[in-house]
């Protein structure tokens, strides 16, 4: 059973996690990855999950404000040994509903076209392939989605 606790960029766990993801994603990225990094900085967001499995952390997800009517999901990660066991779709979920609570309309994310895991889970969550958007735009890696709450 995953637990789904709400918290901030502080957490331990959270912090944790992204070091790990972050270090995935040099390796994927390669040389890509400085660009990304520093779009994903996590200091002081207040809209983080971290997944939880017998008490250990397994994986996570944030969301912060994209526009006045729209949330960026960001630093979704869940551990290698964890996927394909519903912690990301949870963690999602949880995250789509936390944005709706605070009144926003829609999701946006971008995720890397090296992640095939990724942009699976995202379009059988009834997220769309939009077109890149602000420092993605011109990033042949990346692809967008969006989803209406």
């Amino acid at each position: 059973m995953v637990r789904i606790v709400r918290t901030d960029s502080d957490n331990t766990d959270f912090k944790t996690l992204v070091k790990q993801l972050d270090a995935f994603l040099a390796k994927i990225d390669g040389d890509e990855h400085a660009f990304y990094a520093q779009l994903n900085k996590t200091d002081k967001m207040i809209h983080v999950v971290v997944a939880y499995k017998d008490g250990v952390p397994v994986g996570c997800g944030a969301i912060r404000e994209f526009q006045p009517t729209a949330t960026e999901v960001k630093r979704m990660y869940t551990l290698p040994e964890c996927r394909g066991e519903g912690v990301a779709t949870a963690v999602l979920r949880e995250l789509e509903k936390w944005a709706a609570e605070l009144s926003y309309q829609k999701c946006v994310l971008e995720t890397g076209k090296r992640q095939p895991e990724a942009i699976a889970l995202y379009e059988k969550s009834g997220y769309r392939l939009i077109p890149n958007y602000g420092k993605y735009a011109s990033v042949e890696n990346s692809v967008c989605f969006e989803k209406m709450l």
